[in-house]
């Protein structure tokens, strides 16, 4: 079977103070049931985090983290596992870039999530197989715009050019139309296997048994706390920066050198519910 070679993607240049952010939706269902990499060898690369550098544990899939991937490859066929709320646009669109123009055949696996910049990165794969259960969730850019009347014009236009880009990169693969598209990334849609095969975003589906083989729910339950946290502060409308700044004076953010500190979490956890309980009640 021939590569499907996708086209290189144009890359928007990123504004000055530019913020990026997932949906709150998004993180909530990402953080109920993530999944831990595991060991499987060189030529299989896991995206269990979010995309871009994650301030946390130091972590986050980074474009510079999947060119040491698919160096260590060494031109062989490489297979990728995504469950991934998304995170930082312009990375997903590099990290897209750098699948697309690999030499071998990318396969990618959605084992439960392929979200906002994780989604675009998918669409790299030369064969896009989905498990049972898991989803593809398009949107419009999402980020933090601060300013007055005339900077949040001109950010609304900066967003629509970024928007154009990723239905650009959909429209390669699928079999939809233009119109469809931006109706779908209009609405923030989740795509199930069955109907992102039939439009064209997936080539098959991928058995319960064969995903379990290649993630565990294993998982620190430090991260665990932090993850869902993280969704009911954004829920509550917090931005990324801000959230940061409150996990940090509550606590601080994980080394991820160190040994996890159980007392250190819970304290941290009950501090941070006891400030979105403030928050839901203003």
């Amino acid at each position: 079977m021939s590569l499907r070679k996708p086209p290189q993607a144009r890359a928007p240049a990123r504004p000055q103070n530019f913020q990026w952010d997932a949906p709150s939706d998004v993180l909530a269902r990402w953080a109920e049931q993530p999944l831990a990499a595991v060991d499987d060898g060189e030529t299989v690369i896991n995206m269990f985090d979010v995309i871009g550098y994650d301030w946390w544990d130091g972590g986050g899939i980074t474009t510079k983290w999947v060119q040491d991937q698919l160096r260590a490859a060494s031109g062989r066929d490489v297979t990728v596992n995504i469950n991934s709320p998304g995170g930082d646009m312009f990375e997903g669109i590099a990290i897209y870039n750098l699948l697309a123009n690999y030499p071998a055949r990318v396969t990618v696996n959605v084992v439960a999530l392929a979200a906002s910049a994780a989604s675009i990165i998918a669409m790299a794969g030369d064969d896009v197989r989905m498990a049972t259960g898991s989803f593809i969730m398009i949107h419009n850019c999402w980020a933090v715009v601060i300013g007055n009347q005339n900077d949040l014009r001109e950010a609304a236009e900066i967003f629509a050019t970024f928007d154009s880009a990723l239905a650009d990169i959909y429209e390669e693969r699928v079999s939809v139309g233009r119109d469809e598209i931006v109706s779908m990334m209009n609405a923030e849609s989740y795509i199930a296997p069955k109907d992102a095969i039939a439009k064209g975003f997936a080539d098959a589906m991928i058995g319960e048994t064969e995903v379990a083989t290649k993630a565990s729910n294993k998982i620190d339950g430090g991260v665990m706390a932090r993850r869902r946290v993280e969704a009911a502060l954004a829920r509550a409308n917090v931005s990324r920066p801000d959230r940061r700044q409150m996990i940090e004076a509550l606590g601080g953010p994980r080394d991820a050198t160190s040994h996890p500190d159980a007392q250190r979490d819970a304290s941290v956890t009950a501090g941070i519910q006891s400030l979105i309980e403030k928050l839901r009640a203003a």
